[in-house]
């Protein structure tokens, strides 16, 4: 393909990741540096405040980066998007309108943007098609980031339709793995599992007790697959459509916990608190438009529980 030729071919090209400190962005970095890409420019966010328009415009002029990976983004759990609704819109809108817009301006032959699978209607088709965008009401506990989101997606289209600009869209499913939020309040359902289970580990603990009955479907991606698939679509996509990106395997929540307790080593019982709601029963993507420009997940769950635990061990205070 000619596309492929123009990314892979030169690896001296001057690659921008935005958010490189994420769990996403350190992971594209990493990518990107194991194919032997020599030039990549970082910002943390003290260097360049992305929601600065005159600053981002500043540094793609003196920059001129040929290719822009956008994986920065203000996000969170239920908690902070309904506790901080005006910061996930405004803050996530004004980051990807700078950054696109200053990537077109400033002739950059290609940017990927990334988004998130809460883009899609709340009651949306199972597994989640791409064209189920806009088909129905949000989750109301996060549409202030999906709408953000949603914007990020349509502006790409945008600059496409009118100025022919190399714009591209994909939205992973649930991701975990090294630099996940381990937080004990605000991270999500496999980093706080994880957590837990160590924590009792450590301490003796006889028992976990863990929310809801067991029977939800989730999807997960370990973020070094999503990395291989961003990469794999600057290469070989250039399309009007977002790209869903997902492992295409369901785990409940049950099997998922059973998992992380083994990775563990946590010997206790596992108890459920069958008061607590179980959110949403089933949430998996639909990938096989990805699939059929030749990309598949190659990470298994395990390999992948048993990769992050390993960092967790190493990176995170006990």
């Amino acid at each position: 393909m000619a596309e492929s030729d123009s990314f892979f071919s030169n690896k001296s090209a001057k690659i921008f990741v935005a958010g490189h400190r994420g769990l996403v962005g350190s992971a594209i970095v990493r990518k990107l540096q194991s194919l032997d890409f020599t030039n990549i420019v970082v910002r943390t966010h003290a260097d360049l405040d992305l929601t600065r328009q005159s600053d981002v415009e500043s540094f793609f002029a003196a920059e001129k980066p040929q290719y822009v990976v956008l994986a920065a983004a203000k996000v969170g759990g239920i908690h902070a998007n309904n506790t901080y609704p005006a910061d996930f819109i405004s803050i996530n809108l004004q980051i990807q309108t700078n950054v696109i817009d200053s990537s077109y301006r400033h002739g950059v032959k290609k940017i990927l943007f990334l988004g998130s699978s809460c883009i899609y209607p709340k009651f949306a088709p199972q597994p989640i098609p791409e064209n189920a965008l806009l088909s129905g009401p949000l989750e109301p506990t996060n549409e202030w980031y999906a709408v953000a989101k949603i914007a990020g997606i349509k502006m790409c289209q945008a600059y496409r339709i009118q100025h022919g600009f190399d714009a591209i869209s994909a939205m992973p499913t649930n991701l975990y793995g090294p630099n996940d939020n381990f937080h004990p309040e605000n991270s999500h359902v496999l980093p706080a599992l994880m957590r837990r289970f160590h924590k009792a580990k450590v301490e003796g603990a006889k028992e976990v007790v863990v929310w809801g009955t067991g029977s939800p479907l989730r999807e997960f991606l370990h973020v070094d697959d999503l990395a291989d698939a961003v990469v794999f679509l600057m290469g070989n996509y250039s399309g009007l459509e977002h790209v869903n990106v997902g492992s295409g395997k369901e785990v409940s929540i049950k099997e998922l916990a059973e998992l992380v307790k083994e990775v563990v080593g946590f010997q206790g019982e596992l108890v459920w608190d069958t008061s607590k709601p179980d959110g949403t029963p089933r949430k998996l993507m639909d990938s096989s438009m990805l699939a059929s420009l030749g990309w598949n997940a190659k990470i298994s769950l395990k390999h992948g529980l048993v990769d992050t635990y390993k960092w967790y061990l190493e990176n995170v205070k006990q």
